[in-house]
């Protein structure tokens, strides 16, 4: 049988996709990741199903859980929040279920960085003004970062950047990003994006960090940092544009 890595989405029960919600209705096996999934897609799993809250179990306990169902013949709905294509640990899952001959499926999810520019409503890549989103985190207590992917480095550019898993840090942050972007930067933090208890702050390198302490803002939250955030007078996109070849 098959098991599913299916992106739940960033927060909101219903901004699951259509082909992960079917999947989760027909999988009588779901492990999902702890309070980062809505409670409410669970009621969408089918009648009996054996459902495995992945927050305290390692990695060997969580592939130990796949391969048992798809030795008992059953389909595994392995819901992770966001998308699993950016920090969601699937990589190592499919690794191991590579090696024991295991076949698996990906199901995309909305990422969380989109939910906080809808929350924000704003365009990441505005023209003239930005038109590159480095998606990165900070080490921490986590995976240390590959060599020439701290921030330093990576905001020498000044594109847009936003941080996943980042915001319990915000002060080293902010430090790391003064000499690139300087203290009148535009940056937005949104926590829990979609849910009924987001929480938006916006302001500048100069004051972020104090406005998170001060909201009490320590998990689940993105911070995007970027000129594109306060753009107003930016040319209109090509794409639309009457002088664009049609035929």
């Amino acid at each position: 049988m098959t098991v599913y890595f299916i992106g739940a989405g960033p927060g909101a029960a219903d901004l699951i996709t259509l082909r992960g919600l079917r999947r989760l209705q027909t999988s009588p096996v779901c492990l999902y990741a702890g309070s980062l999934v809505p409670r409410e897609l669970l009621d969408s799993c089918p009648v009996g199903a054996r459902l495995v809250n992945t927050a305290d179990l390692t990695l060997d306990e969580i592939v130990a859980e796949l391969v048992a169902a798809h030795r008992a013949g059953l389909d595994v709905a392995r819901l992770h929040s966001g998308d699993p294509s950016v920090f969601s640990a699937v990589a190592e899952q499919m690794r191991r279920l590579d090696a024991l001959d295991v076949p698996y499926d990906v199901v995309p999810g909305v990422p969380a960085f989109a939910a906080a520019a809808a929350a924000l409503g704003r365009e990441l890549t505005v023209p003239g003004v930005g038109q590159t989103i480095i998606l990165t985190r900070t080490s921490a207590r986590a995976t240390p970062m590959p060599d020439g992917e701290d921030l330093s480095t990576l905001g020498a550019s000044g594109a847009t950047m936003v941080l996943h898993l980042a915001v319990q840090r915000i002060d080293a942050v902010v430090a790391e990003l003064l000499p690139s972007y300087g203290p009148d930067c535009p940056v937005a933090v949104v926590a829990r994006a979609s849910r009924a208890d987001e929480v938006i702050l916006r302001g500048t390198l100069a004051d972020i960090a104090g406005q998170v302490h001060e909201a009490g803002i320590r998990r689940t939250a993105v911070i995007v940092v970027g000129r594109v955030l306060s753009a107003s007078e930016f040319p209109d996109s090509h794409l639309y544009s009457a002088k664009r070849a049609r035929t």
